[in-house]
């Protein structure tokens, strides 16, 4: 994956993927591996994504927003 203006990163590890929703502040995360790691840096990424890194791996993606971005309003 590649990000404008900042190199490329690869995805820490594809085997174990898991979801997180923030309902409060409509924020999606998405982490790849078993524990939450502590990031290097963030990387805004397009409207409202967030790409947290560690070691050039990506180690969690933040979708703020969520659910206006697929079109789903909470009451």
């Amino acid at each position: 994956m590649s990000v404008e203006g900042s190199g490329e990163y690869k995805v820490a590890d594809t085997d174990k993927i898991w979801f997180e929703y923030d309902r409060q502040n409509d924020i999606l995360y998405i982490h790849f591996g078993t524990d939450i790691e502590d990031a290097d840096e963030e990387l805004l990424s397009g409207e409202d994504v967030v790409l947290r890194i560690k070691n050039k791996r990506i180690v969690s993606i933040m979708v703020m927003n969520f659910m206006e971005k697929i079109g789903i309003t909470i009451c």
